[in-house]
């Protein structure tokens, strides 16, 4: 065991859960109406305790478990069977890797609560994110990081483009669509109600991110540093370039803005963090947030899907940029490590780049829309009543009030 690696990798496991408690839930909590702010909250830590229970009982030995034909983990690991604090994982004990890649496991499902906010009931949001963490995480976690189909092909994923950003931005989009718009949706749209909280949420996220990715290296050396480096360049890119859209386009710069930008510029920048230089890095944030700044407007306003915090516009469009950008921005004259798989051209590396990505998108979105469906038939329906929605989900369901002013 390498002392000084298991540290950083303990360091990196808080940072990770950071994001999403109280960082995510902070960060989308400020982005709502203010009659649902606790709804989002409360939404994010009750996700992040089923994530992790599950996590425990079977989904760590399905998604790094022996492979059962490059598909999916063998549960031989259930109940973290035979992994005691003396295990090793390469240089640090397997227990700290389980945890590491559970933080993982908690964030995916809790980003998808930003497609549904607001009118999605209580039971269908926990039932959802149980059935999603075994059914879509799980098996595409396997795929790329475990002894996996993409695994054996070289997928290039450092920290997550496949196994969530372009997985999860697919689920958002479906879950938008088949719970429909809300009631407000588009004419009577309100801002964020609180954008100082959303702007908190956001840094929380941001600096998480840097054992996000960092941590990805599982080692502390040049690799994680540069990773950390990498990542703060293109949230930085990411959030300027976005600012500056605004500020033509609206005739305004805003704190929303300049927060999703970095955002986008974090997503992109994950599943390349691993394989690129800073150059690759100021790159990916400006070309990023260009992008999803454009498809947020499209997504919401010429499609009118209401996907109410832009999950697949930012995070999933921002993950697809990044992982298949990596064979180019990982080139040496992009400022990157100089490699793709042994032998093989940049195209070919493309070729494998899409092909996940296509395949986590399918996967994702086929089984996101069955579970819906299933839930429908067993709650009757998975959203809200329209009386709720009016009032707002803090006092309909869980009978709080977020402020008393």
């Amino acid at each position: 065991m390498d002392t000084g690696v298991t540290a950083w990798m303990l360091t990196s496991t808080a940072f990770v859960l950071f994001m999403t408690l109280p960082g995510l839930a902070m960060f989308y909590s400020g982005l709502v109406q203010a009659k649902s702010v606790l709804s989002v909250v409360i939404q994010c830590f009750t996700i992040s305790a089923i994530a992790s229970l599950l996590w425990f009982i079977v989904g760590y030995s399905l998604a790094f478990g022996d492979t059962i034909g490059w598909f999916i983990g063998m549960p031989d690991k259930a109940f973290f069977y035979g992994i005691d604090h003396g295990h090793l994982r390469g240089d640090m004990p397997e227990i700290v890797f389980v945890i590491f890649q559970m933080t993982f496991a908690i964030i995916a499902p809790a980003i998808i609560v930003g497609a549904y906010t607001e009118r999605m009931k209580f039971q269908a949001i926990l039932l959802f994110s149980a059935a999603w963490h075994l059914l879509v995480y799980a098996p595409i976690c396997h795929w790329v990081w475990g002894d996996g189909w993409l695994h054996q092909l070289g997928i290039m994923d450092f920290a997550g483009g496949v196994v969530l950003h372009a997985n999860v931005g697919v689920a958002a989009l479906v879950a938008a669509l088949y719970v429909g718009k809300r009631q407000i949706f588009p004419h009577e749209l309100v801002p964020a109600h609180n954008p100082g909280l959303a702007a908190a949420g956001a840094g929380m996220l941001w600096v998480g991110w840097f054992g996000f990715n960092g941590g990805s290296a599982l080692a502390a050396n040049g690799e994680a540093g540069m990773a950390i480096a990498v990542t703060h360049i293109s949230a930085s890119a990411g959030l300027l370039t976005w600012t500056f859209l605004d500020w033509i386009k609206f005739r305004r710069p805003t704190l929303i803005g300049a927060i999703i930008g970095a955002i986008a510029g974090l997503a992109a920048v994950t599943p390349a963090s691993g394989y690129i230089g800073p150059v690759g890095g100021m790159i990916l944030g400006i070309t990023a947030s260009a992008v999803c700044f454009f498809a947020v407007g499209i997504v919401k306003w010429k499609l009118l899907i209401d996907d109410s915090l832009d999950v697949f516009a930012v995070h999933g469009l921002g993950g697809i940029i990044g992982t298949l950008l990596i064979p180019f921005l990982a080139l040496e004259i992009m400022d990157g490590h100089g490699y793709v798989v042994e032998g093989r051209s940049v195209f070919t590396q493309f070729g494998v780049q899409a092909l996940g990505v296509a395949a986590s998108m399918a996967w994702a979105g086929v089984f996101t829309y069955l579970i819906l469906k299933v839930l429908d038939l067993v709650l009757g329906k998975v959203r809200v009543d329209p009386m709720d929605e009016i009032v707002g989900l803090d006092v309909a369901i869980h009978g709080e009030r977020g402020y008393d002013l």
